[in-house]
């Protein structure tokens, strides 16, 4: 999680720039004064991805804090504020190094475009680029060992491309971290890389999350706001959870990725930008295809080049590299140091890990905060009792640039068994509606064109009656 440190004087203020960013899920630390900044950025346990800075403070004024917080720190994004703004004021702030101004009151949607597009610079200016060297790669790909050396010449071509990619895989695999690798060894690893979760923002924000809106398109758009493909424009968005967006909006994604172009909403105009997309999903979009739930065209668009990560049961070789990894990414200076047992590893090589890379990465932080190797070993124990008792979770069988040679037979089994459980369902839902395949469509929950195809594919070719379809 990024945080943030906002050095505001004013508590209203302050307190009203927290409660925004911490909706909008970062972390935010408080300081009244420039002082209180200085001494908090000097500590050495101190992780902050951006600062904002008020101009008008008492005692040590925002301009005199940024020169010394440019004297030990030249790296981090800061963002100076200001009740007023003249332009010798924002001259002096850019010669002191801010990376941007603006005059408050700022809107909620000024204050959160100017942070991710500072963001977004700062991290494409500050990630190794692979035309300089093919075999460096950004750190928080150190996990992927095995498999990037299978894949390393593969993904290399890759990232110097301008297709589109389609990333599968299982929850918490490392979709995102391999998508972030990509681009920071592109062409465009000097533009922002942008970052929407189209699962967890509601339908109706991800339009204009993705788009923008003009002034007045909706009751509250007092102003204008860009949105995420406006402030990618040279970079590259990636869309994550993609077979959670809404099935009008694809439509919409469909025409930007065609034409590199599209309208914002309640805009008339027409905003023509230079992004590569790569989307992310753990669903089988062929099956959300056929049950009428994502459109056919996107995804031939997107899936230009797939790319399935495996998940960390199937990169068992990764498991005690990456945790150590993790053990050092959250340890603090002051504490004590922690190693990997034999007991603990022992556990952790015969654990499945559902959750993968996520979840490990939790198991790591809890063996800091508890110090208790057997305890940690004990509790994923008792998980694999668990899930040994639980019915068996197969995957849905996906187009894959890499999966394990012996899961093709397991997966025809269970394809067989999925194809008889719609037929039946099928069946059941046309006698209920007497085979009206319109009401039959309604009581599946399923697009009737759907329907259709899938009777034609199993071969249900509706002889039982032949009603006349409701208009």
């Amino acid at each position: 999680m990024q945080r943030i440190l906002v050095t505001e004087d004013e508590p209203d203020v302050r307190n009203y720039l927290e409660l925004s960013l911490r909706c909008h899920g970062y972390e935010v630390e408080q300081a009244e004064n420039g002082d209180e900044a200085l001494k908090f950025l000097k500590r050495s346990d101190s992780r902050v991805s951006l600062v904002l800075l008020d101009i008008m403070m008492p005692f040590k004024d925002g301009i005199e804090t940024l020169r010394e917080i440019r004297q030990f720190n030249k790296n981090v994004p800061v963002i100076m504020l200001s009740g007023g703004s003249t332009p010798s004021t924002i001259v002096e702030t850019m010669k002191c190094g801010a990376d941007d101004y603006l005059t408050k009151p700022a809107s909620q949607e000024q204050l959160l475009g100017a942070i991710e597009k500072t963001l977004a610079k700062h991290h494409a200016s500050h990630v190794p680029v692979m035309k300089a060297n093919p075999k460096v790669w950004e750190s928080r790909a150190a996990g992927l060992g095995s498999w990037m050396k299978k894949m390393e010449k593969v993904l290399h071509r890759i990232a110097v491309s301008e297709t589109s990619i389609l990333i599968q895989g299982e929850t918490g695999s490392g979709k995102e971290v391999v998508a972030r690798m990509l681009h920071a060894n592109s062409p465009r690893a000097a533009h922002p890389f942008l970052k929407v979760n189209c699962a967890a923002l509601p339908t109706e924000l991800v339009e204009s999350e993705l788009f923008g809106y003009e002034r007045g398109a909706f009751t509250g758009a007092i102003k204008s706001k860009l949105g995420k493909f406006d402030l990618a424009h040279e970079g590259t968005i990636f869309l994550d959870e993609i077979g959670d967006m809404d099935f009008r909006l694809q439509a919409k994604l469909l025409q930007v990725l065609q034409d590199q172009e599209f309208h914002r909403l309640g805009g008339k105009e027409t905003i023509r930008v230079n992004v590569r997309v790569m989307a992310a999903t753990h669903c089988d979009l062929e099956r959300a295809i056929r049950e009428g739930r994502f459109r056919e065209d996107l995804y031939y668009r997107l899936n230009v080049i797939n790319l399935h990560v495996p998940p960390l049961r199937d990169r068992p070789d990764e498991i005690l590299p990456l945790a150590s990894f993790f053990l050092q990414k959250h340890a603090t200076p002051s504490a004590a140091a922690v190693e990997i047992t034999p007991i603990l590893s022992d556990a952790m090589l015969n654990y499945h890990w559902p959750g993968n890379v996520r979840e490990l990465e939790n198991v790591m932080r809890k063996y800091l905060a508890l110090h208790d190797p057997d305890a940690i070993a004990a509790d994923l124990r008792h998980r694999s009792r668990q899930s040994e008792n639980a019915p068996t979770a197969f995957p849905h069988p996906e187009v894959v640039v890499l999966s394990p040679p012996s899961a093709m037979s397991t997966l025809t089994k269970v394809n067989e068994v999925q194809r008889q459980a719609e037929i039946e369902a099928i069946l059941s839902a046309l006698d209920r509606t007497r085979w009206n395949r319109k009401q039959a469509a309604t009581l599946l929950r399923v697009d009737y064109k759907a329907l259709l195809y899938k009777m034609k594919k199993f071969g249900i070719d509706g002889k039982r009656s032949d009603p006349v379809e409701a208009l």
